[in-house]
This record gives structure tokens, sequence and C-alpha cells, in this order.
């Protein structure tokens, strides 16, 4: 080993947290959304957005998949022969996940 210091582990760990919140959350957000709201099963959706901890699930339901979606889509790039520009890709993507998680906890924060 070179002793040289990599953000690999984090970017790994956040797609990982973003695979189980795609794979868990969605398909249960889907059921709340998209069958018991209409069904009146839940009360208006426009009421539950309004307490922090809903935020809170909405924030990691957005954000955390992003990660996910940048990391496969950086090494789906690479593996189509983008490797020279590597480093310039894990910027692209990871730089449109923190941008899409900033921008996801700026509408949260005002609704």
């Amino acid at each position: 080993m070179n002793g040289r210091k990599t953000l690999e582990p984090l970017w790994w760990g956040l797609f990982s947290a973003g695979g189980v919140v795609a794979a868990f959350l969605v398909p249960i957000h889907i059921v709340i959304t998209g069958i018991a709201v209409p069904l009146g099963w839940l009360p208006d959706a426009q009421e539950i957005y309004r307490h922090w901890p809903v935020r809170l699930y909405l924030f990691i339901l957005i954000a955390l998949p992003l990660y996910h979606w940048a990391h496969r889509f950086q090494f789906a790039l690479s593996d189509m022969g983008m490797r020279g520009i590597h480093k310039p890709l894990a910027v692209l993507c990871y730089g449109a996940a923190l941008l899409g998680t900033v921008i996801a906890g700026w509408i949260l924060l005002r609704l």
C-alpha cells in the first residue's frame, strides 16, 4: 500500500446506503403516495410534509439514491472506455449528486 489517502470508502459507503434506500424505501414510498393516500387510508399528503421527521425521510429518500446513481454512472462510463477522464467524471457525477442533495435540502426546508 502506498499510504495515499482517498475518498473511495466514502463514495462506496454512500453507494451502498443509496442502494439500500432505493431497494427498501422507494417501494414503500410508492405504496404510500400512489395507493394509500389516493384511497384515503392516510391523510392528505400536504399535511404530512409539514412534520420534520417526514422531511428528514424525504431528504434521505432523495439524497442517498443520488449518490448511488453517481457512483454507478461514473463506473459505467469508465467501463465504456472513458478511463482516461476518470477524475473529471468523478467530479461531474459526485458534484451532480451533491448539487441535488443541496437543492433537495433547500426545498424541504422551505416546505
